[in-house]
């Protein structure tokens, strides 16, 4: 067999499919802050705090702890600390061109260090490559890495595209940039007002978590575990009115936070005790979860009144 052959069964050996790219799915980032050698098989995380933001909205703080972790592939890719899959991350999500943040403050300000951030995007077909011996298969599409040095904090940003994103009516609303003490007393007294809803029937609560895809409120209500942590003294309280802090993003959104502790905690954590069962815990503990997060994101109605985004 001649050389020209040789070139053309290797070619047919050599098969990708399918060969134009597959309909994005997804978005994942990777984020891992570390010390050591990627030619290792193995590195050491670096502690500190991550904050994760997605069109300037914040949605995650992710505590990264000190550990031993694999480098993985051909790509040396190190286990993640910090993954964000962008298609989980809610209504802060755009149709088309979006923005991730994540800025990391390292517990030693002095340690010197390395942070990489990892993006792929994820198709709805696998893409096969078959070659003589073997072949793979994959998923992914436009994988790319970023690495930064430290000591000190770290940010990292990138523009993104998700035609998977859902628009919704509020995605169109103008900036708000500023925000009146009336406005401001407004806001403040939603917070309360999720807490009252926290009481039998709970018809006001259980609307709270319709349309959540974390849970189904149905299902909740059937189970009636907020009946029975009720009873057994599970109760809510928001943060003084002083603690409440509200900020503007640029965007259409607004994000409710305290400003020291938490929006909303257990007014006695040890009522959870006194429930019987992994299921009831579950059921109580998940709808609390989601009826009462570490933040709230808010938006204008078509009305003009005050909601939180969905």
């Amino acid at each position: 067999m001649n050389a020209r052959a040789l070139i053309a069964v290797a070619a047919l050996l050599l098969v990708t499919a399918p060969v134009a790219q597959a309909q994005v799915v997804n978005v994942e980032f990777k984020f891992t802050p570390f010390v050591g050698d990627t030619k290792d098989d193995k590195v050491k995380t670096v502690p500190g705090t991550a904050r994760v933001f997605i069109n300037n909205v914040p949605i995650a703080v992710e505590e990264v702890r000190a550990q031993v972790v694999p480098v993985l592939f051909d790509a040396r890719e190190i286990a993640a600390s910090v993954w964000v899959p962008a298609a989980s991350v809610g209504s802060v999500l755009r149709r088309g061109k979006n923005t991730i943040r994540i800025e990391f403050t390292p517990t030693d300000p002095k340690l010197p260090y390395r942070a990489q951030l990892r993006w792929a995007s994820v198709g709805g077909e696998v893409r096969r490559t078959e070659r003589p011996g073997g072949g793979s298969a994959t998923n992914q599409q436009g994988e790319g890495v970023e690495e930064k040095a430290g000591p000190g904090p770290l940010r990292f940003e990138r523009a993104f595209d998700a035609p998977f994103g859902v628009t919704r009516p509020w995605h169109a609303n103008a900036p708000i940039t500023t925000l009146s003490d009336a406005e401001r007393a407004q806001i403040v007294a939603l917070v309360q007002t999720r807490v009252d809803a926290f009481k039998p029937d709970f018809s006001g609560f259980y609307k709270l978590l319709e349309g959540n895809p974390q849970l189904e409120a149905a299902k909740v209500k059937k189970a009636a575990c907020l009946d029975k942590g009720y009873a057994a003294g599970v109760r809510i309280a928001a943060a003084a009115p002083a603690d409440i802090e509200v900020q503007t993003t640029g965007g259409p959104e607004v994000v409710v936070s305290a400003r020291k502790g938490e929006l909303y905690r257990p007014a006695d954590p040890k009522a959870f005790e006194r429930l019987k069962g992994d299921d009831m815990q579950m059921c109580v503990g998940m709808s609390l979860m989601v009826g009462f997060p570490p933040r709230l994101i808010l938006v204008r109605s078509a009305a003009g009144a005050w909601e939180v985004a969905r």
